[in-house]
């Protein structure tokens, strides 16, 4: 349990599409943050801010400013209005809680979570074990439909340059393309660049590189295999 006269830090976040919406702007956010910080006895040093931002994901500024800043403040909670504010991925809150927050712990307004008690952790741990289940269920169903489509046949993994994936989920030939790698062999050896072949066929000097140094029939045959 977190004590009185321990340092918190805030987070407050708006979508585009909530900030006109009553009771999530950022302003109420943060009145009802602070008045929890008094009535708990915490002392709240600062309250970082994401406008316009979805929680799908932890790639926005005020979260990361904030991670960065717990290695340093000697921060005790990080408070939020409800969970959706901080994210909306049971995956990125385990990371966050786990990992990132650096033993720091979360406390949510609504109640939902104080991951500095028992009953808390407990919660996060049962949410780390449905982001784990949800992980392997998704690794477990993209490995069956990888499975089901080499069956029958079809090309699974990147699409080499010179070929295009059919309708019947195969690959064929693309002759434009197959006309260039003829032609940028051609000019490889006589002595043409990389980076002059990416100019001049309109590729990656990597994809330049690749196809002069590959044999067109080992790549056929690969393909039929």
């Amino acid at each position: 349990m977190i004590e009185e006269g321990t340092r918190a830090v805030g987070y407050i976040r708006v979508s585009t599409r909530e900030q006109a919406q009553e009771g999530v702007s950022l302003a109420a956010q943060e009145e009802r943050i602070r008045a929890f910080c008094t009535a708990k006895g915490w002392d709240l040093i600062r309250v970082y801010r994401d406008e316009g931002k979805s929680g799908k994901s932890l790639d926005r500024p005020g979260v990361q400013a904030m991670i960065r800043d717990l290695k340093d403040d000697g921060v005790d909670v990080v408070v939020i209005l409800k969970l959706d504010r901080l994210t909306r991925s049971v995956r990125d809150l385990g990371a966050l809680i786990e990992d990132l927050f650096g033993g720091v712990a979360l406390a949510a307004v609504d109640g939902s979570l104080d991951s500095s008690t028992a009953g808390g952790r407990m919660v996060v741990n049962l949410l780390g074990t449905v982001a784990q289940w949800e992980r392997e269920v998704i690794a477990e169903r993209t490995k069956d439909a990888l499975t089901f489509k080499r069956g029958k046949g079809e090309w699974v993994g990147r699409i080499p340059f010179g070929f295009n994936v059919g309708e019947d989920g195969r690959l064929t030939e693309d002759p434009t393309a197959m006309r260039a790698i003829v032609a940028m062999k051609r000019a490889r050896r006589r002595g043409a660049s990389f980076p002059e072949l990416a100019r001049r066929f309109g590729v990656s000097v990597g994809t330049a590189f690749k196809v002069t140094k590959t044999d067109l029939r080992v790549l056929r045959r690969e393909v039929k295999a």
